[in-house]
């Protein structure tokens, strides 16, 4: 439902800014720095895995010269020496495998030496065995970090919500919100866990590789780079490309759960309405842009994989054949290719995942900025430390020539004056959009005066915290709010102190609640939803106004709180809180006349003016603004109470 200033739509407003990737990257890794500790840890297993992977190859390229050296050497005569038997070769011709031989390391009619390609194999074993196990502990860590960084950042936006002015819940629809709250952060975790610990291991696999690589061969080494920029203009222009549908992807699931939230909220009135069809069409559509967003984003990030494959095999083939034409020169051993070959594929494997994960990056960058939005929307402003409190409360207020506007242009309340004295129940009536609830929203400070003042007890309510100037209020509204819990809890829940039993059933007793809550089969302990399902309108408000008594406030305020309820249980609801409101300061916006009626000062409310103050009788006999509403909302309820 719309606010003072009506909602905009989730698409609009600040949520249509383009992807700032780089600034909202570096904040989302910025979120981290708690846990350095643990990113210290996590760093230092991973570098030491790596650095075991790295080795592994080379230790293996070992075994593989060991096996290659004993099959040559068992075929050569026993009792020459090396030198000889690559000269003997070079005499018949066989120029060519005596140079490939001469950087393996054989001794002529002595086969394979099984122990020592045993000892190198169960070297390359326990060094697998230790990186596999400190790769275990890193992603233990990872997962540390990051479930830590996306709780406290829970706590910043929830945090964060209840620091946000009431404008920006106006402003907003709900479900959007509340996707950035949920989805987008819960989209954060994933992205995190999924590719934190990938992308550290991966560019220090990069790097341990490249320098095994020029250790071994730096010709080689220059062979494989050759495809890095090829890499490299792949990963960049393909992430150009999927980056603005990820945007869009994030953020068209906002507006399509806004649209979920409120058809099922409001369910009831779609279908009294007949406007299923509509509703449908309306989320057919969005659903085919969030298909849109997400086939377009997950295709343009998809491409990336298989082209940083095909880049991949062609390093391999560089590799493979220069690496076979220095073996052929022997210049290189074949356990040196070998192992060559399998730091290639170490190097291109790292990229490869680098590119396959650019697609979840861009994602969780672009539900970070949501909700990085979210964290530096515009708050209401500081409570005062320490703020004041009236040295007695007794429920005066007084407004002195207050003025304020939803909008700087529009005017709603203009140099507004009123005092009223503590006991006193003032009602203040009008036409829609008169002022009457922005009045009542400026006395809580929910929104605050742009000129004037409004005092407590003396103190001006903006030296006040808000949680001391609302704990002396109590509130009901046109709309109930309950939470899913019984319904003991749910009037319990407007105490300050821990309640009794038997203090709930009096206050329930007092708005004439009490009588149907024992009807309901557990009574008191009866468990409703946050829907109120199972009570009625009525007896949803009859809850909130027993809550409201609990709270045993100096001031009560109740914002046509009794419009749910029939005109006799209004009558009894008035009478219950002609007793309690004794002592008390009461602000009532109603249209029933009971309320009206029994009020000591009534305030007539047109265009955010006071036109008319005074009792009932006393306006009736006036014949103004009053009168004229008495005649058009109030004679059919005299003529029902009468």
């Amino acid at each position: 439902m719309a606010g003072p200033m009506g909602r905009m739509m989730a698409g609009g407003g600040p949520d249509q800014r383009s992807m700032d990737f780089k600034n909202s990257g570096k904040r989302l890794v910025a979120q981290f720095r708690p846990e350095r500790g643990t990113i210290f840890g996590l760093l230092a297993c991973v570098v030491i895995s790596v650095a075991l992977n790295v080795i592994g190859p080379k230790i293996l390229g070992q075994a593989t010269d060991l096996v290659f050296a004993g099959i040559v050497g068992r075929r050569m005569p026993a009792g020459a020496s090396k030198e000889q038997v690559l000269d003997s070769l070079r005499a018949r011709g066989q120029g060519s495998v005596a140079d490939m031989l001469r950087s393996t390391d054989f001794t002529p009619g002595q086969g394979i030496d099984f122990d020592a390609v045993g000892r190198v194999l169960l070297l390359a074993l326990g060094v697998f065995l230790v990186a596999g196990l400190l790769m275990a502990v890193a992603t233990r860590l990872v997962n540390r970090a990051v479930n830590r960084t996306v709780y406290r950042l829970r706590e910043q936006v929830q945090a964060k919500l209840s620091r946000l002015p009431l404008s920006y819940f106006d402003k907003r629809q709900r479900g959007e919100v509340l996707s950035r709250a949920t989805n987008d952060i819960d989209n954060i975790g994933q992205t995190l866990q999924q590719s934190m610990g990938q992308l550290i291991n991966a560019v220090l696999t990069v790097i341990g590789v490249l320098v095994m690589m020029f250790y071994v061969s730096w010709l080689l080494a220059l062979v494989a780079l050759v495809t890095v920029p090829l890499s490299f203009v792949v990963a960049t222009r393909v992430g150009k490309r999927s980056q603005p549908h990820f945007v869009q992807q994030w953020r068209t699931t906002g507006t399509l759960n806004a649209h979920i939230e409120e058809m099922y909220t409001g369910h009831t009135l779609v279908k009294v309405f007949g406007r299923q069809e509509q509703s449908a069409k309306q989320f057919a559509e969005q659903n085919d842009e969030l298909y849109e967003a997400g086939f377009k984003a997950q295709f343009h990030s998809g491409v990336m994989q298989p082209l940083m494959m095909f880049v991949s095999n062609l390093n391999y083939v560089l590799v493979a054949v220069v690496g076979g034409l220095r073996v052929a020169s022997g210049t290189l051993s074949i356990g040196d290719v070998q192992a060559f070959i399998q730091y290639s594929r170490q190097f291109s494997m790292p990229l490869t995942q680098i590119a396959s994960m650019a697609n979840l990056v861009q994602s969780g960058v672009a539900s970070a900025e949501r909700v990085f939005e979210l964290l530096d929307a515009e708050e209401q402003e500081a409570d005062p430390v320490p703020g004041t409190r009236p040295a007695e409360r007794r429920g005066r207020v007084e407004l002195d020539h207050v003025s304020f506007r939803y909008d700087p242009e529009k005017p709603l309340i203009e140099d507004l004056s009123l005092t009223v004295e503590p006991g006193q129940t003032v009602a203040i009536v009008g036409p829609t959009g008169a002022g009457k609830t922005t009045l009542v929203n400026l006395l809580m400070r929910f929104y605050d005066v742009t000129g004037g003042r409004i005092s407590l007890d003396g103190v001006d309510i903006r030296t006040m915290s808000r949680d001391d100037l609302r704990a002396g209020i109590g509130m009901v509204l046109q709309d109930t709010w309950l939470f899913g819990g019984t319904i003991a809890e749910n009037i319990a829940y407007g105490a300050s102190r821990e309640v009794t039993r038997g203090e709930i059933e009096e206050a329930a007793r007092a708005a004439h609640a009490d009588r149907f809550v024992r009807t309901l089969p557990d009574g008191y302990d009866t468990v409703i939803d946050d829907e109120g399902t199972g009570v009625s309108a009525g007896e949803k408000q009859l809850i909130t106004i027993a809550r409201a008594f609990l709270s045993e406030p100096v001031i009560l305020v109740l914002d046509e709180a009794t419009s749910s309820v029939d005109t006799r249980t209004e009558v009894l609801i008035q009478k219950a809180m002609a007793k309690l409101a004794d002592g008390r300061t009461s602000f009532v916006i109603a249209h029933r006349l009971s309320t009206i009626r029994d009020a000591d000062t009534i305030l007539v409310m047109e265009n955010g003016s006071i036109v008319e103050q005074g009792a009932h009788a006393e306006l009736l006999a006036a014949d103004g603004a009053y009168a004229r509403l008495y005649q058009a909302q109030f004679a059919q309820a005299v003529a029902e109470v009468d």
